[in-house]
């Protein structure tokens, strides 16, 4: 049986793959966090929709996939010789943004992130996916990322932000749109 707890965490530590100790407020660990965290919304979304909405329910499984791989690479540098973010997952997610972008009226203002619960959520973790990119972003000015791994969470956000759209247009809830005289 294997343990949850090892102790070796409790003073501030914590290990990489490959053994390697690194402060727990270390760059590469708030990305390792935030990726983490998107994760885990993406998990709420999904037990949100997954009986209402099977093709979204399987973009976002899907997604938690490639979190899983983003994760990893993260955890362990040396990984890039045998996990990938694969170019191909980049153009899926540009694929199922266009799918969206064709079915939705066209912007003419900001909206606000609302909606049904499915939406909210969908916009929540856009908003934390975009937190995740910043983490990247930093993580990449001292130690270099592959320029995929930035390019998939640059363009996830866009897609969250467009199932959220989506989401609320299939389930007949108008947008607010953003009244700067409030």
């Amino acid at each position: 049986m294997s343990f949850i707890y090892t102790k070796s965490g409790d003073f501030g530590t914590t290990g990489l793959i490959g053994g390697e100790r690194v402060p727990k407020h270390h760059l590469r660990i708030h990305a390792i966090g935030d990726i983490d965290e998107l994760n885990a919304v993406l998990g709420v979304i999904l037990s949100i929709i997954k009986n209402e909405a099977p093709s979204l329910s399987e973009r976002i499984e899907t997604t938690q996939h490639h979190l899983f791989t983003v994760g990893a690479l993260l955890a362990d540098p040396q990984t890039s010789s045998y996990l990938t973010i694969k170019p191909e997952w980049i153009s899926t997610l540009e694929q199922w943004i266009d799918e969206y972008n064709e079915t939705l009226p066209p912007l003419s203002a900001f909206i606000l992130p609302n909606g049904t619960p499915a939406a909210s959520h969908l916009q929540f973790s856009r908003s934390v996916c975009r937190r995740a990119e910043r983490s990247l972003s930093a993580l990449h000015q001292t130690d270099s990322l592959p320029q995929e791994l930035l390019q998939y969470i640059n363009r996830l956000s866009d897609f969250l932000f467009m199932a959220a759209r989506y989401s609320n247009s299939e389930q007949g809830h108008q947008e607010t749109e953003w009244d700067k005289q409030k």
